[in-house]
């Protein structure tokens, strides 16, 4: 009898909420991503007032009669559709779009930075052509109008730029290609700038603890890029980019259609600066001779009425940088104390694959399988520092999606695993290991369709060094009043830092490193661990009968553990365990609004509390400014029959004084004051677009010309005590012009 009762209520959600609702899911015909569905489609009875909105995910759920027989689902810019039903039988229907000139009124229509007030995640999305609006040569590129993410350069050598979220540096965010881990571990430091920005078709960002789906070392927040589909993709697609401080680029796509369900597409990039400049004439280089070329071949099955996707990706590259003093030949300097050079030699392979099903019977019902594979070898030298990694790593993930009851209960469930070989070379020292992991987790979403929401993840995972341990994470939204959204997260992450790749710039200087062995099963050290926990409020308005939204974002990181780079004494750089206090505070207000017509403001001011216990004293992190101000106009004219347009530009980001590390020790000559200045940055840039097929764009790049005086410390004794080519707070290059076109064949 008691087995009967707990039956009975186990069965209760399905009984009542089922019984006389019609559920279901719209998608889009002629791009069906990832199955993803059409949010905001209108779903009806005809010749009645009972009907609903599809949420995100293209799901709805409207009550049902058996009087009702035809259900009318429409869409903006999509043919309207008219369904015969006759049973609760889950509906999964494709809308197709009206033709050309409707879909042009959605482009124009849909914003270039996409917020969400029903996702319950603190998650935006950055489309195609808010990545247009910069050179964006590649994904440390792609944030240069985003007011949530700082971009900085990260050493005076390699010209690499560096980004920072909520206060943190890159190592605490969790990067991801389609929502596989991709940017850890040796590629950690340079792989941003290994993923060319006309592959990107999108990058979701999401801010504080994400999903436990997608692992536990996120601690900061997740950036996600979509890469473009050879389904839907140009046939033909070719970018040439030039600029005056020597750099070329080329980026082609060719897709091909090889039958209904399969496509297949070969992407090149190829990147070359061969011209040496020493503007500032310290005698080093202000940008690498370098030169990259990086080939992806892609293959895509769709088959949207069986409810089958899969993903297959096959990747190699092979990147060269050369740096150091202006007359340096690495065939004869290479090694010698007489001229200062370095060079970095990476070569990378690497494979996925993604299976998704989507049960057609059961739209909510799905799983999906990840694969990964890469093999990451870089050969380098810094002067007289030596540093060579290698790095193979494979990655599996097996996901199932579903509901309990209806769809406002669902949940993911699945299992991962990751396995990770290092193979590193310090000088004269070896630093090999491997890492292996396995984790399960549950993750319960709930949603009420209208004011309220959350998502409870957990998951539980085994390490070889870092133990067994558990990740809890969860995300609360709620809609106080109309175009409003406050959301709630708290979140623990845990990784193993990896020292040497993260912090290779700091081979280039005369900095002995040191590491306290203090027991850790990973150079000594423990893993870091830290929680992170944020509020954001998010709300529309109309002012002058022109509409715009504001953000205001705290994030909060603690760690409990950490390991320190400490800095502070000028000749030596120090790994060790956290004791005391380590926390990073973010504070953000966004405002987006239009002026007039298609002219828009977007508009941002940021503070940052970050600060560590060092084993000097409490300090705030060096080379971090505590306030900006960030400020970005865009306007586009109207589009012609012609389909000709001139899109405008303008990006303005203003630096606060940073702390910078401390020099007292060194000579007088080579001292350097407490405080940075504060600085302004102004970029524009201005497309003509002549056809749906063919567009130019020229662009300026730090337009007021602004360098930081003498970069590199002591640049006149390379091979001193004092050398150190990494308290870099603003640009080195100063201003730089860049032209480019762009073609395709639909």
């Amino acid at each position: 009898m008691k087995k009967i009762i707990i039956s009975i209520l186990l069965l209760m959600p399905f009984v009542s909420f089922t019984q006389n609702k019609l559920k279901g899911m719209i998608m889009d015909r002629e791009n069906p991503k990832n199955n993803l569905g059409l949010y905001g489609a209108n779903v009806h009875w005809l010749k009645t007032t009972v009907g609903t909105v599809t949420n995100e995910n293209g799901e709805f759920e409207i009550p049902y009669k058996e009087v009702y027989k035809k259900l009318v689902v429409s869409f903006v810019g999509y043919k309207t559709d008219t369904l015969t039903i006759t049973s609760l039988k889950a509906v999964h229907h494709f809308l197709t779009p009206e033709g050309e000139l409707d879909e042009i009124v959605i482009i124009n229509k849909r914003k270039a930075i996409q917020k969400s007030f029903i996702q319950t995640q603190n998650t935006f999305t950055v489309n195609k052509d808010e990545l247009l609006k910069a050179a964006c040569c590649n994904l440390s590129e792609s944030f240069e109008t985003n007011p949530s993410i700082d971009v900085s350069f990260s050493d005076a050598l390699t010209g690499t730029k560096q980004i920072q979220m909520l206060g943190l540096t890159s190592p605490y965010l969790l990067f991801t290609q389609e929502n596989i881990p991709s940017i850890r571990g040796a590629s950690q430091a340079f792989g941003l700038t290994f993923t060319p920005g006309t592959w990107v078709e999108s990058i979701q960002i999401t801010k504080g603890a994400g999903s436990v789906v997608n692992g536990y070392e996120s601690i900061s927040g997740q950036i996600n890029a979509e890469l473009v589909k050879p389904f839907s993709d140009d046939k033909l697609f070719v970018n040439a980019y030039s600029s005056l401080n020597g750099r070329l680029e080329l980026n082609t796509h060719i897709n091909q259609k090889l039958s209904e369900k399969w496509h297949t597409g070969l992407y090149v990039h190829g990147n070359y600066r061969g011209e040496k400049f020493d503007a500032n004439k310290d005698n080093f280089l202000d940008a690498p001779i370098a030169n990259q070329i990086n080939v992806m071949n892609r293959w895509q099955y769709t088959d949207v009425e069986k409810g089958w996707i899969s993903f297959v990706n096959f990747r190699y590259l092979k990147d060269k940088k050369q740096m150091g003093e202006i007359n340096f030949d690495h065939s004869n300097d290479k090694g010698s104390s007489s001229v200062w050079g370095s060079e970095i030699k990476t070569r990378r392979f690497e494979s996925s694959a993604k299976i998704g099903y989507v049960f057609p019977e059961l739209p909510f019902q799905s799983f999906g399988l990840q694969f990964a594979y890469s093999n990451h070898k870089q050969d380098s030298y810094f002067g007289l520092n030596l540093y060579n990694i290698t790095h193979e790593s494979v990655y599996g993930n097996l996901l199932f999606n579903s509901i309990i009851g209806d769809t406002r209960n669902k949940f993911k469930t699945g299992i991962s695993f990751s396995y990770d070989t290092y193979l590193e070379l310090v000088n004269h020292n070896t630093y090999n290991r491997y890492g292996d992991s396995f984790g399960v987790y549950f993750e319960y979403a709930y949603d009420n369709l209208d004011d309220f929401s959350f998502t409870a993840g957990l998951r539980v995972d085994t390490h070889n060094f870092l133990g067994t341990f558990v990740t809890p994470r969860l995300h609360v939204r709620y809609a106080p009043w109309a175009d409003a959204v406050l959301r709630a997260s708290v979140g623990k992450g845990r990784r193993s830092a990896n020292i040497f790749a993260e912090n290779q710039k700091y081979f280039a200087s005369s900095r002995q490193v040191k590491i306290d062995n203090e027991g850790g099963n990973i150079y000594g050290l423990s893993p870091e661990v830290a929680w992170n926990f944020g509020v954001s409020y998010l709300q529309k308005f109309n002012l002058f009968e022109r509409k715009g939204d504001v953000t205001l974002d705290f994030y909060k990181t603690v760690f409990s553990n950490q390991v320190v780079v400490d800095l502070e004494n000028s000749q030596e750089i120090s790994f060790y365990n956290l004791n005391g206090e380590s926390k990073a505070s973010s504070f953000q207000i966004e405002v987006n609004y239009e002026l007039i017509e298609r002219l828009n403001l977007r508009t941002a001011y940021k503070y940052y509390d970050v600060f560590t216990d060092y084993k000097s004293g409490k300090y705030q992190k060096p080379i971090q400014a505590k306030q900006r101000f960030f400020a970005n106009i865009s306007y586009d004219t109207e589009v012609t029959l012609e389909n000709s347009q001139w899109k405008f530009d303008v990006t303005y980001n203003l630096i606060g004084k940073q702390r910078l590390p401390n020099t007292a020790s060194n000579p007088v000559q080579y001292q350097l004051s407490e405080y940075s200045n504060s600085y302004s940055l102004l970029n524009t840039q201005v497309t003509r677009v002549f056809s749906g097929r063919f567009e130019m764009y020229s662009g300026i790049e730090n337009l007021t010309n602004y360098k930081q005086k003498n970069p590199i410390l002591a640049s006149d004794d390379p091979f001193g005590a004092n050398f150190d080519t990494t308290i870099v707070y603003a640009p080195i290059f100063g201003r730089s012009i860049y032209l480019g076109a762009r073609f395709k064949l639909n």
